[in-house]
Formats: structure tokens, C-alpha cells, sequence
């Protein structure tokens, strides 16, 4: 189980929860397979946690919710609603991008504040930044990116007051619904969802299949 909603009503249900995997992996998927951690804490932005998760699973993947803490996070609407609850799958301290194919960076101002000032959090970041691997963020999910020395050289989006920020860490901002530069993906907010999503799907594939075609044209060794 990756995305749990420890509410029970059928409204907070039917947000929450992607289809089953049993669906989503009939046809096998183009990220079929690929587990794609999502590191968020408390204060995260609910449909930039939940909607990049449904996408993935629909292709395929297996999500898998990271945050500094165990047990729940508190997931938020607009910054002021609290919403619902939902189950980590990791703590970060124990997590490495090595065991991932992707990493995706929800939003919701306090959300990526905390896990800024979290080292294991930055570390985390830093880790699929150093490794090469796709990364996607979302609204103030970039922010993150910053500390993790991610963003410095690219095109990039985000929420706008986050603009002077990442211009300063020597990013390239713009204003566009979604960015995909190398191997990041970036949106603005959450209304930049239905762009976001099936871009992160696209970025995710495409490294998979490069990093597999990097691998097959690697000489083989040869017993003695």
C-alpha cells in the first residue's frame, strides 16, 4: 500500500486513492515496474501529493511516500484547510535515490520549508540530483531543490514568489505551466496538474528506457 488515507469517507476515498494495481499494471505500463518515491511531510499541497501519484500508478509504477517522519503526514488544501492524513511508506533517513527511479517534489509553503531545513530531506534530493535521475516539482516543491544544489544551470518553473530564490541558486525561471529541462520537470501550481502529470510520466519512461539502452551497448565481461 503505498497512498493511505486514514479518513474513511467515500469523498476523501475518492480523492485519495489511485486505482488499484491490479488495474493500472493490466496493460503493464511504461513505467511498469519503476518505483517512484514522492517525499513530502506535513503541510504538503493534497492534490500535488495525490494526482502525480495516480498518474505514476496508472503507468504503471509503484509510489512510494517518503517524509523525515514515521506514521502520517498531514495533507493540506490551499495552505489553510487541513484535508486528510496519509500512511509513510519510508522514512527518509533510511531511504537512498539508488532504490528509485524518480523522485517527485509535491508542493504547499510549510511542506517543503520543513524539509529544507531536514539534512536526511536534502540529502535525499541532493542524492537523485548527484545520480543523475529525473526529478519533478511542483508549486514550492522546488524549494527543496535549492538546498539540495538542484537547481543551478536550468529552465525552471514554479510558484512565483519562489522566483527571486531560484534565480539566485542560478536558475533560469520562466513562467510556464510546465518545464521539462534534462532530467527535471517543473509546474507552477496546482492548476498546472493536468500538464505536470502526464510530463512527469514522459520524463520517467524516457530515463528508464535511456538508462536501459545505456546498459545494453556496455561491453559484457568475459570469463576466464
Amino acid at each position: 500500500m503505498i497512498l493511505r488515507n486514514s479518513r474513511q469517507t467515500d469523498a476523501a476515498m475518492h480523492v485519495a486513492h489511485p486505482p488499484s494495481d491490479a488495474v493500472t499494471r493490466r496493460d503493464g505500463g511504461s513505467l511498469a515496474g519503476l518505483a517512484i518515491a514522492i517525499l513530502a511531510t506535513n503541510g504538503v499541497e493534497e492534490v500535488e501529493l495525490t494526482d502525480p501519484a495516480a498518474a505514476l500508478r496508472q503507468a504503471g509504477a509503484r509510489t512510494v511516500l517518503v517524509s523525515p517522519q514515521s506514521g502520517e503526514i498531514q495533507a493540506m488544501e490551499a495552505d489553510v484547510n487541513p484535508t486528510n492524513r496519509y500512511h509513510v511508506d519510508m522514512q527518509v533517513g533510511q531511504a537512498h535515490a539508488h532504490d528509485f527511479a524518480g523522485l517527485v517534489l509535491p508542493g504547499g509553503t510549510t511542506n517543503p520549508d520543513h524539509l529544507r531545513m531536514d539534512r536526511d530531506a536534502v540529502r535525499f534530493v541532493r542524492e537523485f540530483v548527484q545520480e543523475g535521475k529525473p526529478v519533478a516539482a511542483i508549486c514550492h516543491g522546488a524549494w527543496t531543490l535549492i538546498d539540495a544544489e538542484g537547481v543551478r544551470g536550468h529552465t525552471m518553473t514554479s510558484w512565483p514568489s519562489l522566483r527571486t530564490d531560484l534565480t539566485n541558486a542560478g536558475a533560469h525561471w520562466v513562467d510556464r505551466d510546465v518545464v521539462t529541462d534534462g532530467m527535471l520537470v517543473t509546474s507552477r501550481n496546482p492548476g498546472d496538474l493536468k500538464v505536470f502529470c502526464p510530463a512527469i510520466v514522459a520524463m520517467f519512461a524516457s530515463a528508464h528506457a535511456a538508462s536501459h539502452a545505456t546498459a545494453a551497448q556496455m561491453p559484457q565481461g568475459h570469463a576466464t
